[in-house]
């Protein structure tokens, strides 16, 4: 059965460590956004801090949703093993790549940083539980990798920055 309270458990921790596959929803005064997300890109801090290497992609909404003060839902759901589905609901803040702070949360994680577009800070208000029974069994086959590649090379041409100002960057953004 699910529960819901204010901050993770030692088993969610663990729980959400194993995870390969995991979801970001992000809204505020536009549409709700929900991406999936790969590759070691979440650190639990602490049971009520989580923070996300964010790797460059078309858009870049969650950091616009939380520049606007919305809501973060960070989902993650077993597909091995036993069943479960665990949420974290959130407030973010933006910890922009040229700060001292991007340089210190960057040590959380294993990730060649000249691919990272910026790291999220979660603070987690709630944390939920339901049991996944309807999630089908699937296995982890391999990580594709050409998002990373792909940042590198940008990186590499002297071209990341302008690529990240171009993609939905919110303007005041960069103030953070």
């Amino acid at each position: 059965m699910g529960a819901q309270y204010k901050t993770l458990t030692r088993e969610d921790i663990t729980f959400i460590k194993k995870q390969k596959l995991f979801y970001i929803a992000s809204s505020s005064t536009h549409e709700v956004n929900l991406s999936p997300r790969g590759y070691d890109c979440i650190h639990v801090n602490d049971p009520s801090t989580l923070y996300m290497a964010d790797y460059l992609g078309s858009g870049n909404r969650t950091a616009r949703d939380i520049a606007q003060d919305g809501e973060i839902t960070l989902l993650f759901n077993a597909f091995e093993d036993e069943p479960k589905i665990l949420r974290c609901f959130c407030k973010g803040e933006v910890i922009m790549k040229d700060t001292q702070r991007f340089e210190q949360a960057g040590t959380f994680f294993k990730a060649d940083m000249d691919a990272i577009r910026h790291i999220f800070k979660f603070t987690i208000y709630a944390v939920e539980t339901s049991c996944g029974m309807g999630i089908p069994v699937m296995r982890y086959e391999k990580e594709r990798k050409g998002v990373k590649k792909y940042a590198l090379q940008l990186a590499k041409d002297g071209t990341f920055e302008q690529y990240v100002k171009d993609h939905a960057v919110p303007p005041d953004l960069h103030k953070l």
